[in-house]
Formats: structure tokens, C-alpha cells, sequence
């Protein structure tokens, strides 16, 4: 199931940096399914935005990687790619702090190939997995609640965060500023929001006013 909401990338990009935000998270779903992700999309949004941009879908590849961030992207996510560990420990080596790892979630199984396949391993395993391997941040989307605006999945996130003891992004349900305290209260780095914002259920400046 996919949503379309918001309009153009490039100017929700814009207004979404006009408003406060400190980061754009930037998924290219076309690319999550194809294993092409848009070079061009990237270097729009990032030139519209003037924040830091993290982007994800579809980055299987070193190569891909490395020309997301050299066209301007300060972070990149990879999901199906770092369950093969020898990649894995290669794009550490190599993007160290720029490489945030993402943990897809869906009936406790990992799921990979643009969230249409759940691999054989658990969250937990593969972020203790990532810890290992020197992995900086894991991005933790329970997929069953994106866009669903049905709260974040607090006990995965509880479950990633106590086996990997990595900084947390949490994604995924989040529908209110009582959702963003209970993550905060988790000890997550941060929280990705969409369908909340383009649907009215508060603010971008009262989330961001939550960071202070």
C-alpha cells in the first residue's frame, strides 16, 4: 500500500526547511523497488532544502552510495544490502557516520526488497549484527504502521535499542506529539514523520519545539 500525499518532493522539501526542520529524510520508492534510486531527485530536494538530507530506497550498491552523497545527500540508508555482511562491513569502512542502517520491520522479521519480501532474521539480530560491524545509527520503521497513523511501535523500538545500543531513528505510526515525548522517552536520536504532518495532527513547529 502506498499513499500519495503532499504534492511535489522538491517544494514540500523547501517548506519543510522554511518551518524548522533540522533534517529531510527522503525515500525514493521507485528506486526501493527498482535498485535504482534518482541521483536527480537527491540533488533537487538537497538544493531546495539547504538542511541536512538523508536519503533511502533502493542503495544496494557501494557506488550508489557513494554518488547519493556526492550529490549532496549527508546521509544515506541502506535496508535489503546490510543484510549481506561483507557489504556491510565495506560501506562502514567506507561512509563511517554518513551510513545509517535501516531495520524494517513486519511480524517480527526483517523485511527487504522495497518491504515486498520478510527475510529469515529477526530486528534484533540484525542490529546486534550492525553493532558489530561498527554500523553508527539504525532507522526503525515497524512497515505495518507507516502511514497508518496508528502510534509508533514502542515495544520494536525497545527491542532494537536494548540489542544494539546504536542511536535510533524511529519511523513508522507516529500520529502525535504524544507520540514524539514517548519516543524521546525511549532515548531515540530522533523521530521521521510524514503522514502526521500532511494530515494535520499537529505542527511542524510544535514538533520542533519539542527538541528545546
Amino acid at each position: 500500500r502506498v499513499t500519495v500525499e503532499g504534492g511535489d518532493p522538491v517544494d514540500a522539501a523547501a517548506r519543510f526547511a522554511d518551518g524548522g526542520a533540522s533534517w529531510l529524510h527522503l525515500v525514493d520508492l521507485d528506486g526501493a523497488l527498482s535498485a535504482e534510486p534518482s541521483l536527480e531527485l537527491v540533488q533537487r530536494v538537497v538544493d531546495a532544502a539547504a538542511i541536512p538530507v538523508q536519503v533511502g530506497g533502493g542503495y544496494r550498491t557501494l557506488p550508489r552510495i557513494e554518488a547519493a552523497l556526492e550529490a549532496g545527500a549527508t546521509r544515506v540508508m541502506v535496508g535489503t544490502a546490510a543484510l549481506d555482511q561483507a557489504f556491510l562491513r565495506e560501506a562502514v569502512a567506507l561512509f563511517e557516520e554518513r551510513l545509517v542502517v535501516a531495520v524494517d520491520a513486519r511480524d517480527g522479521r526483517v523485511a527487504v526488497d522495497g518491504w515486498t519480501r520478510a527475510a529469515d532474521l529477526g530486528p534484533a539480530e540484525l542490529a546486534r549484527r550492525c553493532r558489530d560491524e561498527g554500523v553508527r545509527r539504525l532507522l526503525v520503521t515497524s512497515t505495518q504502521r507507516d502511514g497508518s497513523l496508528a502510534g509508533p511501535d514502542l515495544p520494536l523500538l525497545r527491542e532494537v535499542r536494548d540489542a544494539s545500543s546504536l542511536p535510533l531513528l524511529a519511523a513508522g505510526g507516529i500520529a502525535s506529539l504524544d507520540d514524539l515525548e514517548s519516543i524521546r522517552e525511549l532515548g531515540c536520536e530522533g523521530a521521521v514523520v510524514g503522514s502526521a504532518l500532511w494530515r494535520d495532527r499537529f505542527t511542524l513547529a510544535q514538533a520542533v519545539s519539542l527538541q528545546t
